[in-house]
């Protein structure tokens, strides 16, 4: 776990804003204020994937260089609390996650609630919204919103067959020509909303892409496949002319609203 003097909620990884293109690391960081301590846990469990995304900041920052976007990393650990959850999701701020108590939040009061909310959580989500916004006005057209994400080879003892998944809600833009892609190659096992769905209400897509009516997709890695630099920066190098493709397309970069599979959407809204 990383500590620095001055803590910041956010990154912004800085590109080419014209591009039309914004990526997102929710889970990239696994640090915590000094002021937290370790929330009552043993160092060794910010190592592991209950604390932040492994390898995911490697992924972004090589695929951010090699398309020339902007990225939005996320500077705090899911841990603190959860910026790809809605603020009202009972697994905003985990008291458990997979098999580990984390002390530091049990039990959580209502101020600490809100405090966490104010001081990381909404900040880190108004970066995003300004960078979305920033990239709309810089490239006059709808920006094209990609997240990037890992998960465990193996959950709660059941293994995970897939390389790659792509996790999608109701709009199937970019997520149709990148499956094609993906499952091109016979050596891949890519997932259609595996191992998660990807119809989360309050989530950070349905907060900044689905109510705009802005295309997106949300890609989850395997963490042993880019859990070192080489490898996320290969994976990173797949994928590009693969984004680069897609982002090409007529349909991408229009505002068009395709609802949720979690209810009714009011353009706009964020919960």
């Amino acid at each position: 776990m990383t500590r620095t003097a001055l803590f910041s909620p956010v990154e912004i990884v800085d590109g080419a804003r014209e591009r039309g293109i914004v990526l997102i690391g929710d889970h990239a960081r696994n640090a915590v204020p000094d002021e937290y301590g370790n929330l009552g846990l043993p160092a060794a469990e910010f190592e592991r994937h209950i604390a932040y995304d492994i390898g995911v900041e490697w992924v972004t920052r090589r695929l951010a260089a090699l398309i020339g976007a902007p990225a939005v990393l996320a500077g705090f650990s899911r841990l603190l609390i959860d910026p790809n959850r809605g603020e009202d999701d009972p697994t905003l701020i985990r008291q458990l996650y997979d098999g580990t108590v984390i002390t530091g939040n049990y039990p959580i009061s209502a101020q600490e609630r809100a405090r966490r909310l104010d001081r990381f959580y909404r900040p880190y989500h108004d970066a995003v919204a300004a960078m979305t916004a920033s990239v709309a006005a810089a490239s006059g057209r709808a920006p094209f919103i990609i997240s990037i994400h890992s998960f465990t080879p193996a959950m709660q003892g059941r293994r995970r067959p897939w390389h790659v998944g792509i996790l999608w809600d109701s709009d199937d833009r970019a997520v149709k020509p990148v499956l094609e892609a993906l499952r091109a190659d016979p050596d891949l096992v890519v997932g259609d909303n595996e191992p998660y769905d990807g119809a989360l209400r309050g989530d950070t897509m349905f907060r900044h892409a689905i109510v705009n009516g802005y295309a997106h997709l949300l890609i989850e890695l395997r963490q042993d496949l880019i859990a070192t630099e080489v490898g996320a920066a290969r994976w990173a190098e797949r994928l590009a002319p693969i984004l680069d493709a897609v982002d090409r397309r007529d349909d991408i970069h229009q505002v068009k609203q395709f609802g949720s599979r979690t209810g009714p959407v009011s353009q706009g809204a964020s919960t």
